[in-house]
């Protein structure tokens, strides 16, 4: 196993004596396991650590490492410029990650460099670790704004490099948990915070890692975490081990959540245990719920699926098929279709009144643009397909209303307009539970500026799934 430790930490500044001045002593069970984890790694000598940071450079489709032979940085953006660190990377580590990646048509490279500095996300975790222990080289890596699952799978291929150099690895989860714990916190408070420092602490003192998919985008949103998607990359380096973890510490104190969890390789049994193949199990479970999903859905999500897989496949818009009945090709009105993959949006277009000669052509029509003109995503490509859960809503008439008090957030989709710009927001979305918030979402859409005089219309939907 050259994955022969990992680390859950976070990344206060505020730790650091020179920055905190004093402040660092009210979080000092965190600073006792923080050097606690260094001497653990200074005991292992590891070859090589590998540092995952949600504050490096970051892309929304594309795991950046960070290149060149050497980096520097220190804590002077923090009133601490005396504290400077100077590392060097494992290069041959990072060209053999990248071409790895490239192999497997993966989006993870060293591309896209903004700033060469270390960030505060790496060099808090090296202020620890390099107090104990100076001989190693590192490797950096940013997050990104792609699916838990392709982080997982990430830290897979960390894994498969460190077993073809035949490195030494320990690897570093740097991440804080929720920034929403306490009243008086820097960020305020919000119920999700407290909730998701529970859940992470537990799952993760526990290594059930398979549970770090449950933790939906919204709801790590309202937590406000910074270091979700780095804790499930170690998960995926460490696949199909048997782990001994140990929780060490959990502050909330500062209103940021601080957690900090060590995992060991079980040496008393190193075979590949199936059960820890987390992403293997989770694949294989939502491939057959979708299945099973598929088979009962309606007409109106069948011809979606079938308009949206014609096209992937051959690029082209099908024709009208046999088996559509009357009650689409006789009626006209508004639809939207939207495309999931791993319970995150892959694409969503619609019309808010019927452009086309009957439904089921605004069916066809609008799932072809949800799967390959959305703006926001790439093309689906077509080892996507199997992963795509779709669904389509079709729209009353909007009527204009007096004021937001009209609009009940889950009954209720918005237009907002202002002059020539018009944005649209559909009824019942995950993570949109105000009013409030679904006028500000439809006025982003449209480049409505905040403030401006706007016109409101409202529209109920039918649900297809």
């Amino acid at each position: 196993m050259s994955i022969i430790a990992a680390f859950m930490v976070p990344h206060p500044p505020m730790i650091i004596p020179q920055v905190g001045k004093g402040g660092e002593k009210q979080v000092r069970k965190t600073t006792d396991s923080y050097m606690r984890v260094a001497g653990e790694i200074a005991g292992l000598k590891p070859d090589t650590i590998i540092i995952s940071s949600p504050h490096s450079v970051m892309y929304s489709d594309y795991f950046h490492i960070s290149p060149g032979k050497t980096a520097h940085g220190s804590f002077s953006e923090f009133g601490a410029p005396d504290v400077r660190f100077d590392v060097e990377y494992d290069t041959e580590f990072v060209d053999c990650l990248s071409g790895l990646a490239a192999d497997r048509h993966f989006p993870a490279g060293t591309l896209g460099e903004k700033n060469r500095a270390l960030d505060h996300g790496t060099m808090v975790p090296l202020y620890f670790i390099m107090q104990k222990y100076r001989d190693f080289r590192l490797v950096r890596t940013g997050l990104s704004g792609l699916d838990l699952p392709m982080h997982y799978e990430y830290g897979m291929m960390i894994r498969d490099t460190a077993e073809r150099l035949g490195r030494r690895v320990v690897y570093i989860a740097s991440g804080d948990l929720s920034h929403k714990l306490q009243s008086y916190g820097p960020y305020g408070f919000a119920e999700e915070g407290p909730e998701y420092d529970a859940r992470i602490m537990d799952v993760c003192g526990n290594a059930r890692f398979g549970e770090l998919f449950d933790f939906s985008e919204s709801f790590c949103e309202k937590a406000a975490e910074c270091g979700h998607r780095s804790f499930v990359i170690m998960a995926g380096a460490l696949d199909g081990v048997r782990v001994k973890p140990q929780q060490l510490s959990h502050e909330d104190v500062t209103g940021v959540g601080y957690g900090i969890c060590t995992f060991y390789p079980d040496e008393t049994d190193a075979s590949v245990c199936g059960e820890r193949e987390f992403l293997k199990l989770r694949l294989e479970a939502e491939e057959k719920e979708l299945t099973a999903g598929r088979e009962k859905s309606d007409v109106y999500v069948r011809l979606a699926r079938a308009s949206a897989e014609y096209y992937v496949k051959n690029r082209k818009v099908m024709k009208m098929p046999d088996w559509v009945p009357p009650e689409l090709l006789e009626s006209r009105s508004g639809v939207f279709v939207s495309v999931h993959k791993h319970d995150r949006l892959r694409g969503c277009i619609g019309t808010f009144l019927p452009t086309r000669k009957n439904l089921a052509e605004e069916i066809i029509q609008n799932a072809v643009s949800a799967v390959s003109d959305d703006p926001r995503f790439d093309p689906v490509e077509e080892d996507e397909l199997k992963w795509l859960d779709i669904n389509v809503d079709v729209l009353s008439t909007p009527e204009q209303i007096e004021s937001k008090d009209d609009l009940d957030v889950k009954k209720y989709g918005v237009i907002v307009q202002c002059g020539s710009k018009r944005g649209l927001l559909l009824p019942d979305l995950d993570g949109v539970d105000t009013v409030d918030r679904q006028i500000s979402i439809a006025m982003r859409k449209a480049n409505i500026a905040p403030g401006s005089s706007i016109d409101l219309y409202r529209f109920e939907v039918v649900r297809h799934v």
